[in-house]
């Protein structure tokens, strides 16, 4: 089965790519599958200290999902899975594709604030050319009744 791959942060342009991602599986039938990174530096403390940290950042990102997930399942259909990698974000994303071959599409959110679209959006645009996927980037501002007619 064909699967959309989302990045779960705490972006709030976050939101509208899980949208986007729910909505395109429901049409087309496909699975979405739910990618959250946790960076190196959260655990660049003591080995026990580390370890706690480590366990804590996947209970909120547990709980993070499964307010997606719900969503999903019971508005969209579609039953997310989700995968939590430790590392560098972008490295641990194209690793994530490589390593399933059922990902067919990266859907990302863009920032809408002066910074640009984000460090996740031009990371990996400008290696884009050498994906094995296409990238789906959703503006932040979309609202959701756009997202819904697009879809």
């Amino acid at each position: 089965m064909r699967k959309f791959l989302v990045v779960l942060d705490d972006s709030r342009e976050c939101l509208n790519a899980m949208r986007f991602a729910a909505l395109r599986a429901n049409h087309t039938k496909a699975g979405v599958q739910i990618l959250s990174v946790i960076p190196p530096e959260e655990f660049q403390h003591w080995l026990g200290v580390a370890e706690v940290m480590r366990t804590e950042a996947r209970e909120r990102i547990e709980a993070h999902f499964e307010v997606f997930a719900k969503w999903m399942r019971t508005r969209q259909n579609v039953d997310p899975e989700l995968v939590i990698r430790e590392g560098e974000p972008v490295a641990e994303i194209l690793a994530q594709i490589k390593e399933d071959p059922e990902i067919g599409i990266l859907v990302l959110g863009a920032g809408t604030d002066r910074g640009g679209p984000g460090n996740l959006v031009t990371a990996l645009t400008r290696s884009s050319g050498t994906l094995p996927i296409p990238i789906t980037i959703v503006p932040g501002e979309m609202s959701k009744e756009r997202l819904e007619a697009i879809t």
